[in-house]
Protein backbone atom coordinates (compact mmCIF):
# COMPACT_ATOMS: atom_id res chain seq x y z
CA UNK A 1 0.00 0.00 0.00
CA UNK A 2 1.43 3.54 -0.88
CA UNK A 3 0.83 6.38 0.92
CA UNK A 4 1.03 10.18 -0.18
CA UNK A 5 3.37 12.36 0.89
CA UNK A 6 2.50 14.43 3.71
CA UNK A 7 2.25 18.16 3.19
CA UNK A 8 4.42 19.72 5.92
CA UNK A 9 4.40 23.17 5.25
CA UNK A 10 6.93 26.00 6.00
CA UNK A 11 8.31 25.42 9.54
CA UNK A 12 7.96 28.96 11.81
CA UNK A 13 11.89 29.91 10.94
CA UNK A 14 10.29 30.12 7.11
CA UNK A 15 8.01 32.80 7.37
CA UNK A 16 9.62 36.52 7.12
CA UNK A 17 7.32 39.45 6.89
CA UNK A 18 6.91 40.66 3.26
CA UNK A 19 6.58 37.27 1.62
CA UNK A 20 3.60 36.86 -0.62
CA UNK A 21 2.14 33.59 -1.42
CA UNK A 22 -0.58 33.08 -4.35
CA UNK A 23 -2.68 30.01 -4.52
CA UNK A 24 -4.34 28.23 -7.73
CA UNK A 25 -8.57 29.33 -8.51
CA UNK A 26 -11.20 27.44 -7.68
CA UNK A 27 -14.60 27.91 -8.87
CA UNK A 28 -17.73 27.96 -6.75
CA UNK A 29 -20.31 25.97 -7.78
CA UNK A 30 -24.34 25.50 -7.10
CA UNK A 31 -23.19 22.05 -5.77
CA UNK A 32 -20.70 23.77 -3.61
CA UNK A 33 -23.79 26.10 -1.89
CA UNK A 34 -25.99 23.38 -1.64
CA UNK A 35 -23.96 21.11 0.26
CA UNK A 36 -22.59 24.29 2.48
CA UNK A 37 -26.12 25.28 3.08
CA UNK A 38 -26.85 21.59 3.95
CA UNK A 39 -23.20 21.48 6.66
CA UNK A 40 -24.15 24.41 8.08
CA UNK A 41 -27.79 24.71 8.34
CA UNK A 42 -27.83 28.08 6.73
CA UNK A 43 -30.46 27.75 3.86
CA UNK A 44 -31.10 31.65 3.70
CA UNK A 45 -32.89 32.34 0.76
CA UNK A 46 -30.02 34.50 -0.63
CA UNK A 47 -28.19 31.37 -1.26
CA UNK A 48 -30.54 29.22 -2.37
CA UNK A 49 -33.60 30.25 -4.03
CA UNK A 50 -32.93 31.72 -7.51
CA UNK A 51 -36.26 33.36 -7.54
CA UNK A 52 -35.69 35.03 -4.43
CA UNK A 53 -32.22 36.26 -5.03
CA UNK A 54 -33.38 37.71 -8.27
CA UNK A 55 -35.39 40.57 -6.24
CA UNK A 56 -32.14 41.40 -3.74
CA UNK A 57 -30.26 43.88 -4.95
CA UNK A 58 -27.77 41.48 -5.90
CA UNK A 59 -29.51 40.10 -8.72
CA UNK A 60 -28.68 36.60 -8.45
CA UNK A 61 -27.92 34.14 -5.59
CA UNK A 62 -24.62 34.49 -3.53
CA UNK A 63 -22.32 31.94 -2.11
CA UNK A 64 -22.75 32.18 1.88
CA UNK A 65 -19.26 34.59 2.88
CA UNK A 66 -18.41 31.51 5.17
CA UNK A 67 -18.42 29.44 2.43
CA UNK A 68 -15.97 31.47 0.50
CA UNK A 69 -13.99 31.79 3.41
CA UNK A 70 -13.99 27.98 3.96
CA UNK A 71 -12.46 27.88 0.33
CA UNK A 72 -9.80 30.34 1.06
CA UNK A 73 -8.49 28.11 3.95
CA UNK A 74 -8.49 25.26 1.54
CA UNK A 75 -6.71 27.10 -1.09
CA UNK A 76 -3.87 28.55 0.80
CA UNK A 77 -2.87 24.66 2.43
CA UNK A 78 -2.97 23.89 -1.19
CA UNK A 79 -0.34 26.72 -2.03
CA UNK A 80 2.04 23.87 0.21
CA UNK A 81 3.26 26.43 2.35
CA UNK A 82 0.19 25.70 5.57
CA UNK A 83 0.27 21.93 6.32
CA UNK A 84 0.78 19.78 9.10
CA UNK A 85 3.63 21.73 10.45
CA UNK A 86 0.31 24.33 11.62
CA UNK A 87 -0.18 23.61 15.01
CA UNK A 88 -3.62 25.65 15.11
CA UNK A 89 -5.46 28.56 13.08
CA UNK A 90 -5.77 30.74 16.19
CA UNK A 91 -8.04 33.41 14.57
CA UNK A 92 -9.53 35.52 11.85
CA UNK A 93 -9.41 39.10 12.38
CA UNK A 94 -10.82 41.91 11.06
CA UNK A 95 -12.51 40.41 8.38
CA UNK A 96 -14.46 41.78 6.17
CA UNK A 97 -17.16 40.48 3.58
CA UNK A 98 -16.59 43.29 0.51
CA UNK A 99 -18.47 41.73 -2.57
CA UNK A 100 -20.41 39.05 -3.42
CA UNK A 101 -19.18 35.91 -4.86
CA UNK A 102 -21.35 34.37 -7.10
CA UNK A 103 -22.08 31.22 -8.70
CA UNK A 104 -19.66 30.85 -11.13
CA UNK A 105 -16.66 33.06 -9.78
CA UNK A 106 -13.41 31.86 -9.53
CA UNK A 107 -11.76 32.77 -6.49
CA UNK A 108 -8.34 32.72 -5.27
CA UNK A 109 -6.17 34.13 -2.03
CA UNK A 110 -2.79 36.15 -1.75
CA UNK A 111 -1.70 36.00 1.65
CA UNK A 112 1.34 38.56 2.56
CA UNK A 113 2.90 37.41 5.92
CA UNK A 114 2.96 40.34 8.04
CA UNK A 115 4.21 39.34 11.15
CA UNK A 116 6.02 36.70 12.87
CA UNK A 117 6.19 35.96 17.40
CA UNK A 118 8.25 33.52 18.53
CA UNK A 119 5.96 31.35 21.34
CA UNK A 120 8.87 28.69 22.78
CA UNK A 121 6.58 27.47 24.89
CA UNK A 122 4.08 26.23 22.09
CA UNK A 123 7.26 24.82 20.41
CA UNK A 124 6.72 27.31 17.63
CA UNK A 125 5.19 30.52 17.19
CA UNK A 126 2.66 32.83 15.52
CA UNK A 127 2.24 33.88 11.95
CA UNK A 128 -0.11 36.57 10.85
CA UNK A 129 -1.40 36.65 7.87
CA UNK A 130 -2.91 39.64 5.43
CA UNK A 131 -5.44 37.26 3.40
CA UNK A 132 -7.35 38.74 0.20
CA UNK A 133 -9.67 36.65 -1.41
CA UNK A 134 -9.86 37.68 -5.15
CA UNK A 135 -12.82 36.81 -7.65
CA UNK A 136 -11.59 36.33 -11.50
CA UNK A 137 -11.14 39.97 -12.11
CA UNK A 138 -8.69 40.62 -9.19
CA UNK A 139 -11.30 42.32 -7.49
CA UNK A 140 -11.48 41.53 -3.77
CA UNK A 141 -14.49 39.92 -2.23
CA UNK A 142 -12.93 39.23 1.11
CA UNK A 143 -10.14 39.97 2.78
CA UNK A 144 -8.82 39.93 6.63
CA UNK A 145 -6.16 38.65 9.20
CA UNK A 146 -5.34 34.78 9.74
CA UNK A 147 -3.27 33.92 12.60
CA UNK A 148 -1.61 30.32 12.64
CA UNK A 149 0.56 28.96 15.18
CA UNK A 150 3.45 27.18 12.90
CA UNK A 151 6.34 25.06 14.63
CA UNK A 152 9.58 25.34 15.34
CA UNK A 153 12.14 23.54 12.69
CA UNK A 154 13.76 21.86 16.27
CA UNK A 155 12.10 22.59 19.32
Amino acid sequence: MSTLPLNTGLFFEDFQPGQKVISAGRTVTEHDIATFAGLSGDFNQIHTDAEFAKATPFGQRIAHGLLGLAIASGLAVQTGVLGANVIAFREVGEWKFVKPVFIGDTIHVEMDVLETKALPRLGGGSVTLGAYVKNQSNETAMKGLWTVLVKVRNP
